[in-house]
């Protein structure tokens, strides 16, 4: 499995040959594009099979049907409401939620808790607000979305040990650095993607600190700049 960070909470992961995009936030997002080319990056985009979307925060979706117009035969899959929504706009969804794993061609997947919000910019309710936990034969990722630090995360490596786990590190609107390793520690998890900072003002961070306050708690914190990527 292959984990490329894009920018934000935008990842694109690699299982088995196929392209999973998580939360699409590039073409409106400011912080990218002071240092980077939304049209170089399309362009260097070959294959796309899945989008994944935690919830309905425009930090999220806004990238949604720019994608699915782009690329042929891409499932988008969220919980029941996200699905409804952009179904209605000719996006072909598996509409999920809180429940069992679903099988899929590159493993299989379940819809997780989160704490937060979950909303369109034009008001429509994007319902429960979630994370992925990913199982496949290369191995095990969990990906939070956007969240607070929850007790449930500790159910989490009762379904399998995690190779690595996306998580929040901003704080304000998610969990902090203090709250990520607490997180990580529910998770039993030593490997972490540190997602959603420094895009905006409100949620800049002092990186070094942050990989150091993680390394004093035994845990690995990557912090990777856009292109970057992690093999598990």
């Amino acid at each position: 499995m292959k984990i490329t960070f894009i920018t934000h909470s935008t990842c694109l992961l690699e299982i088995k040959g196929e392209y999973l995009l998580v939360d699409p936030f590039i073409s409106s997002n400011s912080f990218f594009n002071k240092n980077y080319s939304f049209e170089k990056y399309v362009k260097s985009l070959k294959k796309l099979d899945y989008i994944l979307i935690t919830h309905a925060h425009y930090d999220h979706v806004s990238d949604v049907e720019f994608f699915y117009k782009k690329f042929n035969n891409i499932l988008l899959i969220s919980n029941y409401e996200i699905s409804n929504y952009f179904n209605k706009r000719g996006v072909k969804t598996n509409g999920i939620n809180y429940g069992s794993f679903i099988p899929f061609s590159f493993g299989r997947l379940k819809y997780t808790w989160a704490i937060h919000s979950s909303v369109f910019n034009d008001g429509t309710y994007g319902g429960n607000p979630g994370g992925f936990l990913i199982h496949t034969k290369e191995g095990n990722i969990y990906i939070s979305g956007d969240t607070a630090v929850t007790n449930e995360m500790k159910i989490i490596p009762k379904f399998g040990k995690l190779n690595i786990s996306i998580l929040p590190i901003g704080g304000k609107y998610t969990m902090d650095i203090e709250e990520a390793i607490i997180a990580s520690n529910l998770l039993k998890c030593e490997k972490i993607l540190g997602v959603h900072y420094d895009t905006f003002s409100d949620i800049e961070i002092d990186k070094d600190e942050a990989i150091n306050k993680f390394k004093e708690n035994g845990k690995k914190l990557f912090l990777l700049k856009f292109g970057e990527s992690l093999l598990i």
